[in-house]
């Protein structure tokens, strides 16, 4: 059982992988399982109740649980609401999870089994993988407990992260979903060591590894990327077709006290300048982000600060939280918090002016042909996604029945109409 965010994913990945490399094997459900791993989340509140409910769900089903992940870093929690559980571990602790296996369910002995595939497990569809490249982070933004829980920042050695891109390729991936607490800051812990890939010199560093990425000929996408002066540098491999024309950024606010107040990097005016510039080297481009209303402190002058921001940078993509007092944040402490309903107005607000942007600027792609990569079919037609499409997070492209079309293969479409997150097309 695998909850929360893309990274979380990467680590059941992680632990599958290994299981199978010691000849364990997946049972379809808990009542055929021997044992259970539930991967959890603890970010929010909502996340920590779906993970204790999984918890639960599977010790009732099963008895024999080991549980994993962020809800595992937030001290004694899970033993505390569930004492029946095996074992507690942190996230991307695939050794510690591996030796309670071990205790609880000792290693089968069958070499045959023990044979995995060079890109591993994964829990994506086969033409799309996420690539981690780092885990934790050294900000310290104050409405995250991320760093308390993942620690600080430390890049995965460059050769080993392209060698696994390589790897997925070569087993038909079409799609590399690039992600990391903080993608831009790639490389900073080991002052941007040079490591060796195809035996040629290769800087541990964000442009370095979006260049080298763009030559496996797959899609190359780029998350969580903090808005950095040297950002700017993979614009350019966008424009080159290098990199698909996509940037998800989170801004979080617009407001210079709000920004201040939650220790984030840069401020509105540098963002709208940088959101310019990228757009005048790469016209094409997706811009992505996530915001939260509602921060402690948050008035309502800046509140509308932050709607002028929105339409003054017209973001293609963009999600929006209510603030969230996640237990250990340091936000929680800050005087003037903003009432419930006061906090769900502005959201609906700011949504209600996003999807204005979005619908306009989905309009103008009606007529034109557009390269889409196939992720279902069904008797309607096939759900595929564009550049400007992550998978689960953004829009999808609708497109109308063709027999030509398959599952995890490019096609290209010409634009018919445009919903507010959508577009339909047919095969041109």
């Amino acid at each position: 059982m695998s909850l929360g965010c893309p990274k979380a994913l990467v680590d059941s990945e992680r632990i599958l992988t290994q299981l199978r490399a010691e000849g364990y094997r997946v049972a379809p459900s808990y009542e055929k399982a021997d044992l259970v791993v539930v991967n959890t989340c603890g970010f929010i509140e909502s996340a920590i109740d779906e993970s204790l409910g999984a918890i639960g769900e599977a010790l009732a089903a099963n008895g024999k649980v080991i549980v994993t992940g962020c809800l595992g870093a937030k001290g004694d929690i899970v033993r505390r609401t569930h004492p029946g559980v095996l074992a507690v571990t942190g996230p991307h602790a695939t050794a510690e999870v591996m030796h309670a296996v071990h205790e609880h369910l000792p290693q089968p002995h069958d070499p045959y089994t023990s044979l995995i595939p060079p890109q591993g497990i994964r829990l994506t569809p086969p033409h799309y993988a996420y690539l981690k490249i780092a885990e934790g982070c050294n900000h310290r933004c104050t409405f995250c407990i991320i760093p308390a829980l993942r620690g600080d920042l430390v890049s995965r050695p460059i050769g080993e992260v392209m060698q696994e891109a390589e790897n997925l390729v070569q087993a038909g991936v079409k799609e590399l979903l690039v992600i990391s607490q903080d993608t831009s800051a790639y490389g900073v812990d080991v002052k941007y060591r040079t490591g060796f890939w195809r035996g040629r010199p290769l800087r541990t560093r964000m442009t370095e590894l979006a260049r080298a990425l763009g030559e496996l000929g797959a899609w190359v996408r780029l998350h969580y990327v903090y808005p950095y002066p040297h950002v700017d540098e993979v614009v350019p491999l966008m424009a080159d077709g290098k990199l698909l024309p996509y940037l998800d950024v989170p801004f979080q606010h617009a407001s210079p006290r709000i920004l201040k107040l939650m220790k984030r990097p840069a401020s509105a005016e540098d963002n709208l300048a940088r959101i310019r510039r990228w757009r005048e080297i790469c016209p094409d481009i997706t811009l992505r982000s996530t915001f939260i209303v509602g921060f402690p402190g948050e008035t309502e002058a800046e509140f509308e600060e932050l709607l002028a921001f929105l339409d003054e940078a017209q973001l293609d993509r963009i999600g929006c939280f209510a603030y969230s007092a996640v237990d250990g944040a340091a936000a929680n402490a800050l005087p003037g918090a903003v009432r419930e309903e006061v906090k769900q107005e502005r959201r609906a607000r700011f949504m209600l002016q996003q999807e204005a942007i979005s619908a306009r600027r989905l309009q103008r792609r009606v007529g034109r042909t557009l390269t889409v990569l196939v992720d279902a079919i069904d008797a309607d037609g096939a759900t595929a996604r564009s550049s400007a499409d992550a998978p689960e997070i953004d829009g999808t492209v609708r497109v109308a029945p063709d027999g030509t079309l398959k599952v995890g293969e490019f096609a290209t479409v010409r634009v018919t109409r445009a919903g507010t997150h959508d577009l339909w097309a047919e095969v041109a």
